[in-house]
């Protein structure tokens, strides 16, 4: 059976759809991510078979049915966090952190018995850092970002819209890197200079956090800070989980001496 995958993005736009802030429904996120994926099967008729043999856990099966989740157990988070590709997040991690190292963001549940999907962002978003940053600095980081850990009135930005942004950036960079990228990984036009450049990343960092309304010069450059360390989190994600595909394949494939 295929497993169900998102892109980071399209997990942000999932939560952007279940909380209300975006004209999609979240069952048109799940079709367009796994239409994009499987556009040879749509094309030859072949969606049906494709689509049964694609595995589906629980929390999708309800999301299909139509089901409005305002809030998500740490279980149900943790399985949609197994869907984001390049995630090595678990449900023993998540617990971790919710009870002891960021315990002052999640100690009450915001949705009810729930947490709420601002919540379930942090949690996404602490994945993505921990690949460079421990956690000390990622609570500071919060302090900076987060004001208030009842509500998200003061935040610079809110969980979900940071998530949303760095998501987005990785997105578009990594478009503008396959289109203008040859195979040794450099610029077609001038072959000795790389494209993901840290100037690179933090004029696209810049451009995000200039959208954001109502924030001081130091508060503007805190955020685009976050966003760059953001994205090439999710880049050191990706490396090491191909480095762990290719010592998986190595382990498995060679014969024993």
């Amino acid at each position: 059976m295929e497993s169900f995958t998102l892109t980071r993005k399209e997990m942000a736009s999932l939560l952007l759809a279940l909380d209300g802030q975006s004209s999609q429904k979240p069952l048109q996120v799940l079709q367009q991510a796994w239409s994009k994926t499987h556009r040879t099967h749509l094309e030859q008729g072949g969606g049906l078979p494709a689509f049964l043999s694609t595995m589906l856990p629980p929390i999708v099966e309800k999301l299909i049915k139509g089901s409005e989740l305002k809030g998500l157990s740490l279980h149900e988070i943790a399985t949609l966090g197994q869907l984001i590709e390049y995630s090595n997040l678990s449900i023993t991690s998540m617990q971790n952190w919710v009870k002891r190292d960021f315990k002052p963001y999640f100690h009450t549940p915001m949705a009810g018995k729930k947490y709420s999907l601002n919540q379930a962002a942090l949690l996404y978003v602490i994945d993505d850092l921990k690949s460079n940053l421990d956690f000390e600095s990622i609570r500071r980081l919060f302090e900076i970002v987060f004001t208030s850990l009842e509500d998200d009135t003061g935040d610079l930005v809110g969980p979900i819209q940071l998530y949303m942004a760095y998501t987005s950036m990785f997105e578009e960079l990594d478009a503008n890197n396959d289109q203008l990228l040859d195979i040794s990984g450099h610029l077609k036009e001038n072959p000795h200079q790389d494209l993901l450049t840290e100037e690179v990343i933090r004029n696209t960092a810049n451009q995000f956090a200039s959208r954001l309304p109502d924030l001081s010069d130091n508060q503007r450059e805190a955020v685009r800070n976050i966003l760059l360390v953001a994205v090439i989190s999710i880049q050191t994600s990706y490396f090491h989980a191909l480095a762990r595909r290719y010592c998986n394949a190595t382990l498995f494939l060679m014969p024993e001496q």
